[in-house]
């Protein structure tokens, strides 16, 4: 792995830009099979997390500044690709999105909206469950809160 890319849309190359895009198509269009509107407008205010492998990006997540998605910051589009999955990834990729929402909101609860599936994961980083179940692209989802005192 290359190491963590952390930047606003307009320091992304457009080949990065690209391939961001064509990640979270693999992952969220194709293998969940779910047809939704990915670019949502968010992405210009966002800050980019992301890590290649052999030239592939095998995660990525963005960082959403608060009032945009939720009144608090949030962290979305949370993936591995098929490649970087099986390794702790996705908990890696986590852990440096929190260490970096920290650092660019300190001491600000985070909200997500998780699927369903993944409430355990994102439970034991820390999440809270704080809704309850709702559909989103017919995918079952909660929104959950990271308290911003959590280390």
């Amino acid at each position: 792995m290359s190491g963590w890319r952390f930047a606003r849309l307009e320091e992304l190359t457009a080949r990065e830009v690209h391939d961001i895009l064509q990640a979270r198509a693999a992952v969220f269009v194709v293998e969940q099979a779910c047809a939704f509107q990915d670019v949502d407008g968010a992405d210009p205010a966002s800050w980019h997390l992301f890590a290649r492998e052999g030239g592939a990006i095998v995660a990525y997540c963005r960082l959403v500044p608060p009032g945009v998605k939720f009144a608090e910051p949030s962290i979305g589009r949370v993936i591995t690709t098929g490649t970087g999955r099986g390794r702790g990834l996705g908990r890696e990729l986590m852990r440096e999105a929190l260490a970096r929402a920290g650092a660019l909101w300190p001491g600000s609860p985070v909200r997500i909206g998780a699927q369903r599936h993944l409430e355990g994961f994102y439970g034991s980083l820390g999440f809270v469950t704080a809704s309850d179940p709702y559909d989103e692209d017919g995918i079952p989802h909660v929104e959950m809160v990271r308290t911003g005192d959590t280390t």
